[in-house]
């Protein structure tokens, strides 16, 4: 494990230049577009203001579920397990991937190498594994409905918490890192200047 965590904080430091996070940050927000103006629009129309599931940060009931897939009748879970969910299962890669380089690319102008702070660029990569985890547990929901389990859907739910802490964290961590590049860099212009 730990020689996992080595490597890949060895392959974030290497392709953490801005040309690959600008690509990459591009491919995640193209992905991110179709999703948010068609493939999640396709399955929305079916449920009457309710809201998907991967869209609840603060999770669900279990008879929200229920309420949720009865509601969305048959073509609509076709549309959410069809449409909605496989370009779901490219996105939380593009997440992890994307956001985990810009934090390293944040981090090392703002950290030394030595800093325990640049771990933090892992945090993305929580909230992919996390998202992959809720749509495992949405798949398999839809696969067998109308078998309904609640334990499965409670589980799911706490998936769909999860992923939005590690995300929620991840905005958090990226903003207190731009403001203070933002401080550093205006330090090093004053300082360059009275020297």
């Amino acid at each position: 494990m730990k020689e996992l965590f080595k490597k890949t904080q060895q392959l974030l430091n290497k392709y953490s230049d801005g040309r690959t996070v600008l690509v990459f940050f591009i491919i995640t927000q193209i992905v991110y577009f179709i999703m948010l103006f068609y493939t999640i629009p396709s399955v929305t129309k079916y449920i009457e203001g309710m809201k998907l599931l991967d869209m609840q940060p603060a999770g669900y009931s279990a008879d929200y579920v229920k309420i949720l897939f009865e509601t969305l009748g048959n073509e609509g879970r076709k549309a959410y397990l069809f449409k909605q969910i496989p370009m779901d299962m490219i996105y939380p890669l593009l997440f992890a991937v994307t956001y985990s380089l810009l934090l390293t690319y944040l981090f090392k102008r703002i950290f030394t190498p030595e800093s325990k702070l640049r771990y933090l660029n892992l945090i993305p990569v929580f909230g992919g594994l996390f998202d992959y985890l809720e749509n495992t547990g949405i798949i398999i929901m839809l696969s067998v409905y109308p078998q309904f389990s609640a334990s499965l859907a409670k589980l799911t739910a706490f998936f769909s918490v999860t992923k939005s802490i590690f995300t929620s964290l991840f905005f958090l961590i990226l903003i207190a890192g731009t403001v203070k590049l933002i401080f550093k860099t205006i330090a090093k212009r004053q300082k360059a200047k009275y020297l």
